[in-house]
């Protein structure tokens, strides 16, 4: 895995880390708490346009108070008068359902009738364009209660005299306020219950939706373990059918690995099944003989046949461990030059005993982000192979160098591979022709594992001839 795989996988492994809890009370609450939003903004618009319109029809209820005095406002013998009967104030408050106060107020400034010490109009009180009428509407406070009032500019003339007398009518605002309160509730009692029936639509709506997916669900957990074939993707919405194509998928490849893993352990019992038959053979042998000599070299060959047979299981161990990825998450930046060059002292004993040249060419540093201990073993199988199958005399060259990317090289002088059976020999317990004729005591396991551990860091593997072609030239690519 490179570094920038982890990146990427870092967010997944903290969102994996906090459950993601209901998808139907996540729907819920991303469908009902916007919709409550909306709801509530909608109330607060239809309350306000609500209180518009009855202080509209009660400012028109009490200009028309207004105008019934105005109507009785006259000149008399030179002087303003108001001809207010109490029977029409009565009047008022009974359709008003509040106390009304008036004033008028002669052309002068006088004061005619009414109540004296009602508020004036403030100033910059602007004309109402309500109604065709000299009109002005205004809030105050009378006696410490609030009132609206309408103040009215009336002309009032006769022959010897003529002007504009204001007529001013308040009534407390008790009416109002309570008309506003029953609008208030009233739009709150609607608007619950259009949340309360859509909430309920919209739970019976999302359960209903999602059936097939619980379906699936249920059609999950009812599998045997055994059984990996498809789901069918038409029972599920076309939004979740790439879950479904990749459940698939995963199964498909659970199916693979389960398959390998078979073939693995078929062919590793097969391999050894045969050295183990040979040790208790050899065993029973040894049982058997009285001679000294024979006996020693009956021994022997039993610590020959446990030696590969203990090479053969650390390979099918590391095979194992390079096939299911155990060690991703142990990626750290390592230098292959250090690992190429502990791998060539520790075989140069090895090497030494057969014969063998060889050498290490590695100019610089070269770094890679990778696992040590597969890469040690990667390294290790290679020269290993490469000093196994070349003859007494030969060469073997070990190159680390790095160009656009890190390049590892293992070069033999051996008896190579041929053409046609390079892409065979990556083939758990296969060996090539040239392999079997020059050592009969192979496992097949080398290049395999190599492999193994090659796609596990990303690298590429080129098998060539050597130079002068003579032997075998492996080349291993790694991602930059």
């Amino acid at each position: 895995m490179t570094r920038s795989e982890a990146a990427d996988n870092a967010p997944r492994a903290k969102a994996a880390a906090r459950p993601l809890g209901s998808l139907r009370g996540q729907l819920l609450r991303w469908l009902l708490i916007p919709l409550g939003v909306l709801v509530l903004i909608d109330a607060v618009s239809v309350y306000r346009n609500a209180l518009d319109a009855a202080d509209l029809a009660y400012d028109r209820s009490l200009l028309a108070s207004t105008r019934a005095l105005a109507e009785r406002v006259s000149i008399v013998d030179g002087k303003v008068v108001a001809d207010v009967p109490y029977v029409a104030l009565d009047s008022f408050e009974t359709d008003t359902l509040g106390r009304i106060y008036y004033k008028v107020t002669g052309i002068n400034g006088e004061f005619v009738s009414g109540y004296d010490d009602l508020p004036a109009v403030p100033p910059n009180v602007p004309r109402s364009d309500i109604y065709p009428a000299l009109v002005r509407f205004y809030h105050a406070a009378y006696h410490g209660a609030p009132v609206r009032i309408a103040a009215l500019l009336q002309p009032v003339y006769d022959s010897s005299m003529r002007g504009i007398a204001l007529i001013q009518v308040g009534e407390t605002l008790d009416a109002r306020r309570g008309l506003s309160r029953k609008i208030l509730f009233d739009t709150l009692a609607r608007q619950a219950a259009l949340v309360l029936a859509a909430a309920l639509l919209t739970w019976f709506a999302v359960r209903f939706v999602l059936r097939p997916l619980m379906q699936l669900k249920s059609d999950v957990e009812a599998r045997a373990p055994t059984d990996l074939s498809d789901f069918d993707q038409a029972l599920v919405h076309k939004e979740v059918r790439p879950l479904v194509e990749a459940m698939n998928g995963y199964m498909a490849r659970l199916q693979t690995l389960i398959a390998g893993q078979r073939r693995f352990i078929a062919d590793a019992s097969h391999q050894l099944r045969t050295p183990l038959t040979v040790l208790k053979t050899q065993a029973e042998l040894a049982l058997r003989e009285n001679d000294a000599q024979a006996m020693r070299e009956i021994v022997e060959s039993i610590a020959k046949t446990t030696d590969s047979t203990v090479h053969l299981a650390n390979r099918l161990l590391t095979l194992a461990r390079a096939e299911h990825g155990t060690a991703e998450g142990d990626m750290a930046d390592l230098s292959l030059t250090d690992i190429a060059r502990r791998v060539g002292l520790e075989l140069a004993q090895q090497a030494v005993k057969k014969g063998i040249d060889l050498s290490l060419e590695a100019p610089r540093d070269v770094h890679i982000t990778g696992n040590g201990l597969l890469l040690h073993e990667l390294v290790a199988n290679l020269v290993d192979n490469a000093i196994r199958y070349t003859p007494s005399g030969g060469k073997v060259a070990l190159r680390v160098s790095a160009d656009s990317r890190p390049l590892l090289e293992v070069e033999d002088s051996g008896a190579g591979i041929a053409a046609g059976e390079r892409e065979r020999v990556f083939a758990p317990f296969y060996r090539a022709v040239s392999a079997q004729q020059s050592n009969s005591a192979g496992s097949g396991l080398g290049l395999t594992i190599v492999r193994e551990i090659a796609a596990l860091h990303g690298a590429r593997i080129a098998l060539t001839e050597g130079a002068n072609g003579i032997g075998l030239k492996v080349a291993i690519h790694f991602a930059v």
